[in-house]
C-alpha cells in the first residue's frame, strides 16, 4: 500500500494553483495581495472550527478545557493581526498599480468573517443580505444567526453551574445581538469575588474582545495608509465605515464591570 506523501496529504498542486493574477503582464504586488487575503480566509475558516468547539466545551460544562481554546483563539487572532504587518509593505502606489482589477471585490463579501461576527454576538441580519439566495455563505449566515453566539453560551454555562443568571438572559432569542444586562453584571462581579477559576475565562473573554478591537484598529490604519479618504472597493465608504466599527464591545458586561471590581 502507497503511503500517502506530504503534497498529497495538503493538497500542495491545488492549492499553489489558487493564487490568479488578473493584471497582465503581472503587477509583483498582486501575488502578495491574493495570498494574504487567501491566508486571511484559512484562518478564518480555524477561527469557527476553534469557536465550535468552544461552545461544544462551554456546553458540556468544561470551563477549564474552554480557557485552552480561547487561548488558541486568541493567538489565531493575533496571528490575523500580524499579517497586516506584511500587508503594509506594499506602498499606495504598488496597490493602485493592480487595485482596478479588484473590479466590485470587497472584503465586506468575506463571509466568514461576519460568522466570525455572529458567532461573537455581533449580529447583524442585514449582513445577510448582501450574499444570494441559495449560496453557501448565505445558508452559514443564516446557521449563524440562529445559533447561540459565544456569549448566551457562556451565560448558560454560568446557569448550568449555579450562577443566578436570570432567565431572560439564558432564554433570550439566539439571532438577537448581545446588548448589556445589569442583572448579568451582578454575577459577574460576584464570580470575579468568588470564583477563581471561573474569572479566568471571563477574563480570557476579555482578551478575545479586546482581540478583536485591536483587529479593527489595524484594518483601519491599513486602509487609510494605503487608500487615504477614497471609497473602498465594490463602492463602500472605505476607511470612513471601518472607523465606525471600532471601541464597539463584543462582550459588554465584561467591560461594565470593571468599575465596581
Amino acid at each position: 500500500m502507497r503511503s500517502t506523501t506530504y503534497s498529497e496529504y495538503l493538497a500542495v498542486d491545488e492549492l499553489l494553483s489558487l493564487q490568479r493574477l488578473k493584471t497582465d503582464p503581472a503587477e509583483h504586488d498582486e501575488m502578495l495581495f491574493i495570498i494574504i487575503h487567501q491566508v486571511y480566509e484559512l484562518w478564518f475558516k480555524q477561527e469557527l472550527h476553534e469557536i465550535d468547539f468552544l461552545g461544544e466545551q462551554l456546553a458540556a460544562g468544561h470551563g477549564a478545557r474552554a480557557v485552552g481554546t480561547l487561548n488558541r483563539i486568541l493567538t489565531i487572532l493575533k496571528t490575523l493581526v500580524a499579517q497586516i504587518d506584511v500587508l503594509e509593505t506594499m506602498t499606495p502606489l504598488e496597490f493602485l498599480s493592480f487595485r482596478d482589477r479588484l473590479d466590485t471585490a470587497s472584503g465586506f463579501e468575506s463571509f466568514q468573517f461576519r460568522e466570525f461576527e455572529f458567532a461573537l454576538g455581533l449580529k447583524n441580519p442585514a449582513a445577510i443580505s448582501r450574499f444570494a439566495e441559495g449560496s453557501i455563505a448565505r445558508a452559514n449566515l443564516e446557521r449563524r444567526l440562529a445559533a447561540p453566539s459565544v456569549w448566551l453560551l457562556f451565560l448558560r454555562h454560568l446557569h448550568a453551574n449555579g450562577a443566578a443568571i436570570p432567565s431572560a438572559a439564558v432564554d433570550r432569542d439566539p439571532s438577537l445581538p448581545t446588548v448589556p444586562d445589569e442583572l448579568v453584571q451582578e454575577q459577574l462581579i460576584k464570580i470575579y469575588r468568588e470564583d477563581t477559576a471561573t474569572m479566568q475565562v471571563c477574563e480570557r473573554l476579555v482578551d478575545l474582545d479586546e482581540g478583536v478591537q485591536e483587529w479593527r484598529y489595524r484594518h483601519v490604519k491599513m486602509v487609510q495608509r494605503t487608500i487615504g479618504t477614497k471609497p473602498g472597493t465594490g463602492g463602500s465608504e472605505g476607511a470612513e465605515y471601518l472607523k465606525n466599527t471600532l471601541f464597539k464591545p463584543v462582550f459588554p458586561d465584561l467591560w461594565a464591570i470593571r468599575a465596581a471590581l
